[in-house]
């Protein structure tokens, strides 16, 4: 014990009793702690001597990703309305300004310097752009967005040190801008060290920012729910990488039917949509009403009546693409309003027509694809190669109903007796037709035309896959179409199919007026029994027949399903930016911004 007290010492600060070695280690910890102080201390003085510390300009966007898609638009309002307040007031700048001027569309940009080297940066050269910016992301203190416009694609970098206005006014417009804010930059061309083409940005200025939460994502399916795309094509094009493509070749398929026609000598004219009788198709048609005359009109089911009179008149190559309604079903091929493109040739035939279709269909193809042949997925089934390569097969409609009747042992000879279709029977012989082959009957009124078309449809429009027309329509099927020259009760006409689908529809025209009045009253007899899609009588197309028809090929497309076939899309409503969509129920309101704003 008088060994253990002889090595004790005190400790000066406590005045306790310890060994040596433990005030040692005490003293040291003294230090360190004093040390970590002074160090605190200092940081605290500093801190109080430059103010307030300024959030990173990405710390603002990153907080508002964790909100409910109603607390960000409650906020993102609130936010854009005080800017605008205070640019009224003369104290700033207004989201939405009246212009920007630019001097490059990002389309041009990216031609103009895709050539510049990895890491380049040409500080001479000035320009500015805009687009809507579709990612914003940090890195230290650089912030990056990619600006999308014009099926372009641009990244910003931008950094501090480049901004004109500094680095305060560069923190502020960072912290402002949002992913989907259509934005503006004035800065230098360059590329990135990986290569990607860059503007280096000396100004950024919000020109009209997005309210709404986008869905997250980047790719061709960020939104992936159809009637969400149908309903907000905007949206869908917008957070859908490659979402115009698809309205870019329809745009391409119109200006090449366009010019087809064009160096043929056509001219192209406008013919009325409001028809005091629904003529030129077997369609069922909407009806709307004229406050002037006080009269019910038609919307057009096809211009076909109003451009023969254009012939009849003198104009012998005329053509209109535009918009047709039919009040018919709505499905993947269907929908009320949809484009075609009509011709009408003087001294053509229905295989003259043949010829023309041939090549510009399949001169189509090849321009869009670079090959005759193209990928089709129906919606159901496996994908088809579609091969477009001319000639196509022509196959009599009767004859064709006989062989393949045959080939499932139903006897169907009498279809290729002359004015089969005429005889007192023939609704009967076609009704039993359908109960052989197992076939389920069309919707009722069962007339000769109605029972001819589904047994078309069902043994010969399905099992053509390649482009194959389908010629020679009895009489009842064709009211507008002339009677066949060799073949009584039969008619100069084809219909295009292709994967099973009606894509054109032409034929040789009926310019006997006598002939013509007498398909009119049989059509006549057909809406008597209800048929509500046959087609009435027009006493005005009738007297201009009787002024004299040429001898004249008429034909008709469908914008869209040519569309659908080269675009590799199933539903018509991929190829329309706006479908027709049955009504929305309404969604509940959004909560009350009460303290989500701020």
């Amino acid at each position: 014990m008088a060994d253990e007290a002889k090595n004790m010492v005190k400790d000066d600060v406590t005045g306790e009793m310890m060994s040596k070695n433990a005030l040692k280690k005490l003293q040291k910890k003294r230090a360190a702690d004093a040390k970590k102080a002074e160090k605190k201390a200092a940081a605290e003085a500093k801190a109080a001597a430059e103010g307030p510390k300024k959030k990173s300009s990405m710390a603002s966007a990153e907080a508002d990703d964790q909100l409910e898609p109603h607390q960000y638009f409650a906020n993102r309002c609130a936010a854009m309305q005080r800017q605008q307040l205070q640019s009224e007031a003369g104290k700033g700048v207004s989201p939405w300004p009246h212009k920007f001027q630019t001097t490059h569309t990002l389309p041009e940009y990216v031609a103009a310097f895709s050539g510049l080297a990895d890491g380049a940066r040409d500080d001479a050269t000035t320009v500015s752009i805009a687009g809507r910016a579709m990612r914003k992301a940090g890195q230290g203190k650089l912030i990056f967005y990619d600006l999308h416009g014009g099926g372009a694609k641009v990244q910003i970098m931008s950094d501090p040190r480049s901004y004109e206005e500094g680095s305060d006014a560069w923190e502020v417009i960072n912290d402002q801008l949002r992913r989907g804010d259509v934005v503006g930059v004035v800065g230098k061309p360059g590329k990135s060290k990986r290569g990607e083409l860059s503007i280096f940005p000396t100004k950024l200025q919000l020109l009209s920012p997005c309210l709404h939460m986008l869905p997250k994502g980047q790719g061709s399916m960020v939104l992936k729910d159809p009637d969400t795309r149908f309903r907000k094509r905007y949206l869908d094009l917008m957070v859908n990488e490659g979402g115009a493509q698809v309205f870019e070749v329809r745009s391409k398929l119109v200006r090449g039917v366009r010019k087809y026609l064009d160096d043929r000598g056509f001219l192209e004219v406008e013919t009325p949509m409001m028809n005091m009788v629904a003529g030129g198709a077997t369609a069922k048609p909407f009806v709307t009403h004229f406050n002037e005359l006080g009269i019910n009109v038609f919307m057009r089911v096809a211009p076909e009546l109003y451009l023969k009179q254009c012939v009849v008149g003198g104009l012998d190559r005329v053509y209109e693409i535009g918009r047709q309604f039919r009040n018919e079903g709505m499905d993947l091929t269907h929908n009320p309003e949809f484009t075609t493109c009509e011709f009408y040739m003087a001294y053509a035939d229905y295989h003259d027509l043949m010829d023309m279709t041939e090549e510009m269909i399949s001169g189509l193809v090849k321009e869009v694809h670079g090959t005759y042949k193209v990928k089709y997925k129906p919606m159901h089934g496996d994908e088809l190669e579609i091969d477009f390569s001319p000639p196509w097969p022509r196959i009599p409609m009767l004859d064709g109903l006989v062989e393949k009747l045959g080939a499932i042992g139903v006897d169907a000879k009498w279809l290729s007796a002359k004015g089969a279709l005429a005889l007192p029977d023939a609704i009967d012989k076609l009704k039993a037709a359908h109960k052989a082959a197992n076939i389920e009957f069309c919707a009722p009124p069962h007339t000769v035309a109605r029972l001819v078309d589904n047994l078309v449809g069902e043994l010969l429009e399905d099992n053509c896959v390649n482009p194959a027309f389908i010629t020679e329509h009895p009489a009842e099927m064709s009211p507008l179409a002339k009677y066949h020259r060799d073949k009584p009760g039969l008619t100069e006409r084809f219909e295009l199919f292709v994967a099973g689908k009606e894509l054109c529809n032409a034929y040789t025209e009926l310019n006997n007026p006598f002939v013509q009045r007498e398909r009119f009253a049989e059509q006549s007899k057909d809406v008597e029994a209800g048929d509500d899609e046959a087609m009435n009588k027009d006493e005005d197309f009738c007297v201009a027949l009787e002024h004299g028809l040429a001898p004249t090929g008429g034909w008709g497309c469908g914008i869209d399903r040519l569309t659908m076939f080269l675009t590799n899309k199933n539903s018509i409503r991929e190829v329309l930016l706006f479908p027709a969509m049955k009504p929305e129920a309404s969604p509940p309101p959004p909560p009350p911004p009460g303290d989500d704003a701020d």
